[in-house]
Parts: C-alpha cells; sequence; structure tokens
C-alpha cells in the first residue's frame, strides 16, 4: 500500500472515532445541557480498560497493568465503553445533584485533572506515564495482516461501529427519552414541574455519552496499539466540543459534519504534512490558531453550527387550532408560534409520552 493510501485509511479512522466521540458529547450537553469538561478522561478510561481487557498477563508483556484478561474483540471494547459508564456513575452522584453549569464544569474538569495525575504518576495502574503499548491488533493474526493492511481493515471496522451507534442514538434523541432530554436542557425547572425526575435523566445522559466515549476511546488503543498520558490532555475535550458546535449541537447529523471539518481536516490531515524547515511544530500551532479562529467565526455568525438542530414540532394541538384546521398562529411581530408556545398551552411533553407508551 502506498503512503497516500495509508494516510487516507488512517483519516478515515479518525473521522469515524471522532463521530462516535461527539456522539457521545453531544448527549449529554447538546441534548440534555451537561457541561462535561472531564469527557477527555472517559475516553481514556475506555482506551485503558479495552487495552489491558485485550492484553495478557503484565508479566508476560514486561508492562506494568491491571488485569490482563486477553479477551478478544470486540468483547474488550465492550469493557471499555462499560468501564467508561461505571466512571460516569459514581462521579454524576457526587457532581450532579448539587452542582450546575460553570460550577459543575469547574468541578469536572478537575476531575479529569486528577485522573490524569493517577494515571501518570501510579504505574501498577496503566503503566505510568509511559502508557500501554502493544495492544494486539483486532483480527490481525486470525485473518494474517500486516501493518499496511491493518488500517483500512480496521478503518473499516470502526466504520461499521460507528454505523451501529448512530443507529441506536438516533434512536434514543427521536424517542421520548430523547425529548426528556431537551426539555431538560431548554429549563430543568420546568422538565420537574411536570413531574420528570431531572437528576435521574441526567444521570441516564451521563451513563449513555460516556459509553460512546469509552467506545470511542478503545477503538483509538487497538488502532493505534498504544495510549499514554500525553493523548489526552483536558484540551482534547475543547477538540471534541469544537466537533459539536461547528458541527451542530443537538443534532447526529452535524456530528458528521464537525467531526470532518475540525477533527479530520484541520488536525489529523495537517499532522500528516511534513514540517516546515527551520520551524518544527509550526504546523501544530497554526493549525490551533485556525481552529480557535474558526469558532469564534461560528459563535458568531452561526451559532447554531453548520447543521442546526431540527424544529422539532408536536403532532398535538390545541382544540382552538384543531378545530380550525390550523397548526400554528403567526403573531405580526416574529415568526409563527406552534400549539406548545402559544400562551396557555399546556407543554405537550407529557401528552407525547403517554401517546408513546
Amino acid at each position: 500500500m502506498s503512503a497516500f493510501w495509508f494516510y487516507a485509511f488512517t483519516l478515515v479512522f479518525f473521522f469515524f472515532d471522532y463521530f462516535i466521540l461527539a456522539m457521545g458529547l453531544n448527549i449529554q450537553y447538546g441534548e440534555t445541557g451537561i457541561l462535561n469538561f472531564a469527557y477527555i478522561g472517559f475516553v481514556a478510561v475506555g482506551a485503558y480498560m479495552t487495552g489491558v481487557a485485550g492484553m495478557p498477563n503484565a508479566g508476560v508483556s514486561g508492562q506494568h497493568y491491571i488485569l490482563g484478561l486477553n479477551l478478544p474483540f470486540p468483547v474488550n471494547l465492550i469493557i471499555g465503553g462499560l468501564s467508561a459508564s461505571v466512571l460516569a456513575f459514581f462521579i454524576a452522584l457526587i457532581t450532579l445533584r448539587r452542582l450546575r453549569t460553570d460550577y459543575l464544569a469547574m468541578v469536572l474538569i478537575s476531575l479529569s485533572l486528577v485522573l490524569y495525575d493517577i494515571s501518570n504518576n501510579f504505574i501498577p495502574l496503566f503503566n505510568g506515564a509511559d502508557g500501554l503499548y502493544n495492544v494486539p491488533e483486532p483480527f490481525a493474526n486470525a485473518l494474517k495482516l500486516t501493518t499496511n493492511s491493518f488500517v483500512p481493515f480496521f478503518a473499516g471496522v470502526t466504520g461499521v461501529v460507528a454505523l451501529i451507534m448512530w443507529y441506536f442514538m438516533s434512536r434514543i434523541t427521536r424517542s421520548p427519552l430523547g425529548r426528556t432530554f431537551r426539555a431538560i436542557r431548554d429549563d430543568p425547572t420546568v422538565a420537574s414541574a411536570l413531574g420528570k425526575g431531572v437528576f435521574r435523566y441526567q444521570l441516564t445522559s451521563m451513563l449513555i455519552g460516556s459509553f460512546y466515549a469509552g467506545i470511542g476511546g478503545g477503538l483509538i488503543i487497538q488502532f493505534g496499539g498504544s495510549f499514554n498520558p500525553t493523548a489526552w490532555l483536558p484540551g482534547e475535550t475543547f477538540v471534541i466540543f469544537a466537533v459539536i458546535i461547528v458541527g451542530g449541537v443537538g443534532n447526529n447529523v452535524g456530528m458528521i459534519v464537525g467531526a470532518l471539518l475540525v477533527e479530520t481536516l484541520l488536525i489529523h490531515l495537517p499532522a500528516l504534512l511534513p514540517a516546515i524547515p527551520g520551524h518544527p511544530g509550526l504546523i501544530e500551532y497554526i493549525d490551533a490558531m485556525v481552529i480557535g479562529i474558526l469558532l469564534m467565526v461560528m459563535l458568531w455568525f452561526r451559532p447554531q453550527g453548520m447543521v442546526p438542530e431540527r424544529l422539532r414540532r408536536s403532532k398535538f394541538t390545541l382544540p382552538e387550532f384543531a378545530t380550525s384546521g390550523a397548526s400554528a398562529a403567526v403573531t405580526p411581530s416574529g415568526p409563527a408560534i406552534t400549539a406548545d408556545e402559544a400562551p396557555g398551552a399546556e407543554p405537550s411533553l407529557q401528552a407525547e409520552e403517554n401517546d408513546a407508551q
């Protein structure tokens, strides 16, 4: 395989993988309004646990790490996703009950730094600062894959995993559960007044999103064969935030656009370019500046993202609108007001859920 195709399939892999990561953060932030600045920590937990679940005993590999279960793919990958969800469960119990918005974000980013320090300094856990390496490549021995043939093969496997997870995420966001997430995002007080357990739904969102983070991290460590603390500095979380902001918050299709523009074209494509003579690392600095400028432009001129969140209209209307055959009223000063938005209208969230049940 030529170097061009090797790099091309590498970009394809990162496109699919960050699409998965973006969907996980989107259901937490874009759908439920949880400002999770520790998201990359859950990615790291998924990567590490996938690695140690698929690697042999530490005494055989010469590294220091827990478990060493030597499990095949995709069992080790599922363990990585579930491990991230378990961590999210305990963190959510501590933070979500009492903290909101800015305070929650500060505590979560602090927890991410704590996880980083533990993995970096406690060597028996995940081999310290060196991290895990020589992670087995899925199906490489069974299919007799070389390094060149493994890259396009695993890029295709990641694409299949991304398609499956996109299907389930679409079902979630279109269900009564997804509508409750968005109600909590828009106004948790109103959602609580309608009888919705805000903490319970936020906890559910954290578990789902963290599972996606763990799956994305597990795919990264199996593709690259290694993972260490430098791969998940807190700034990586903001890269994923850039993906969903540019693509379109609260929109699964927008995650595809964001992953393509930000992660694939602006981050990993420049990383494959040759260094500028006499200026090592300059491309990375320019790349970071371009992403920052892109974020400012998007937030100023198009805050809804490249693919705006679709306006979801309820099929239930007020009696007076139903008798006239109209589903919306137009006011002189603004756009159409749906039945859910009309003065005195009762929110249709509960009615929709009862209908679905």
